[in-house]
């Protein structure tokens, strides 16, 4: 059958509140047309993001009851990290209150200034996180994915070859690391292939670098794998999974995307000496090695919610219902990075709105009108984000896992074409004040006439 259903009933139900055209305005002026800076209480649909936004499920909720609450030793923490060995394989499981925390771990450790730090495309806090220790982040992505239009299986790739020209220029004293997003979430929510992360493990191994995922999406990109990489058709969710994490020496990993949580992180190694230093600095910050700045009851949920996401008839729904949103806005006109990807649509508003320049960021142009015209939250992934960093000029629409249905779906599928309608009439934006680091999230905008 061709009507995708949500594989679960509605047991809970949270009202939203309508808002009108003028009152939205009235919003954005109060908030600099910075969505980031609109209270939650505002927004219609909030597509700014998956993380830490899922609805959780009644075998979530139940497990929260036995959430053990002791300082340290929990009984909550070893359930957890039996979890998480017999899903990664890794050897040390270090629990934080989410994943960029367990990225300023990880950098804080082993990153100094001349440093250079390689993956396929660095996302906005690790490459923060990075660039904090004085490291630099590269991005190596193969050519021919920086095409939004190009319909390629696994876009997410990184460019083997440039990695190992990248090695031989540097050395390997001056690569602490290579790291590895799954799925891509800069480059549009692309998969990366199993061939790819074969390739970059062995490329690690024999430059003896160690070798980690940014592994915040990985049930969506072994679901991709089981669906377009020849040879794994009849492997599940979980297998491939498995197989991912065994080609790699550790990761970092944040709960609240591919484990249905709300808050809650992960660094994972196999080097006990690390891992006795990244526990050190663990305290410091985040708490005792066996909480990890968590209650136990997140604990418990982060446990509850790594099964689940594995569910093929989850996977399945998650998939096609994000395509859903895809291939419906462009087979009308809007350009979106294609394929669809796992957990988002990215709109490529410099191809929608050539008018504005990328110095006029173009994306948070079409974030705020969408706002303006339907309450609807999205987040500029472009020149905003990433400065001169940025390849493309993207309007991410994030799904929140078990939250949306259909027919809001379909609301913001005619929204967006209704906005494309008039894209003419949009005009461009500058920052009127920003912070340091990580200006999308606080900065000001003014629109330009």
């Amino acid at each position: 059958m061709k009507t995708i259903i949500e594989p679960f009933r509605i047991k809970s139900v949270e009202p939203i509140r309508q808002t009108n055209a003028a009152e939205r305005a009235a919003i954005l002026e109060r908030a600099g047309y910075n969505l980031f800076l609109i209270p939650s209480d505002d927004i219609l649909i909030d597509l700014l993001t998956d993380s830490g936004t899922s609805a959780m499920s009644t075998s979530q909720w139940a497990a929260i009851m036995r959430g053990d609450e002791s300082y340290a030793g929990s009984p909550s923490f070893y359930r957890l990290q039996s979890a998480v060995q017999n899903l990664t394989g890794f050897r040390h499981v270090i629990p934080t209150h989410q994943g960029r925390a367990a990225e300023r771990i990880l950098f804080s450790v082993l990153c100094r200034k001349g440093h250079v730090v390689p993956s396929n495309t660095h996302f906005d806090t690790t490459r923060a996180n990075i660039e904090f220790t004085g490291a630099e982040a590269v991005d190596l992505l193969p050519a021919e994915a920086l095409d939004t239009q190009a319909l390629l299986p696994f876009k997410g790739d990184m460019d083997t070859v440039a990695l190992a020209r990248l090695i031989d220029t540097h050395g390997t004293g001056r690569i602490p690391l290579i790291m590895l997003t799954v799925t891509n979430n800069s480059g549009g929510g692309q998969p990366v292939s199993m061939a790819n992360i074969e390739a970059v493990s062995a490329i690690a191994r024999e430059a003896g670098i160690p070798f980690y995922l940014d592994a915040c999406r990985f049930a969506e990109n072994a679901w991709f794998i089981r669906e377009r990489e020849p040879g794994y058709a009849t492997w599940t969710p979980r297998e491939i999974a498995c197989k991912m994490f065994s080609l790699a020496d550790g990761c970092t990993f944040s709960a609240k995307k591919d484990a249905f949580a709300n808050i809650g992180g992960l660094l994972c190694t196999n080097d006990s000496k690390l891992a006795v230093q990244e526990k050190n600095l663990l305290i410091l910050t985040e708490g005792f090695p066996t909480y990890g700045g968590l209650a136990g009851r997140d604990l418990e949920a982060i446990a509850v919610g790594l099964d689940e996401v594995l569910h093929p008839d989850y996977l399945h729904y998650r998939i096609a219902s994000t395509s859903y949103l895809g291939r419906n806005i462009a087979d009308h006109g809007v350009p979106i990075v294609e394929p669809p990807g796992g957990h988002a649509i990215y709109i490529d508003a410099g191809r929608m709105l050539p008018h504005i320049p990328p110095t006029l960021f173009p994306a948070q142009s079409l974030a705020v009108e969408l706002y303006r015209h339907a309450g609807i939250r999205s987040v500029e992934i472009g020149s905003v984000m990433f400065g001169e960093h940025a390849r493309n000029e993207l309007l991410r629409l994030a799904i929140p896992r078990r939250v949306y249905t259909q027919s809001h779906i379909d609301y913001v599928v005619e929204a967006i074409l209704e906005v494309n309608e008039r894209k003419a009439s949009l005009g461009g934006y500058e920052i009127a004040g920003q912070p340091e680091f990580l200006r999308h999230f606080s900065c000001r905008f003014r629109p330009l006439a």
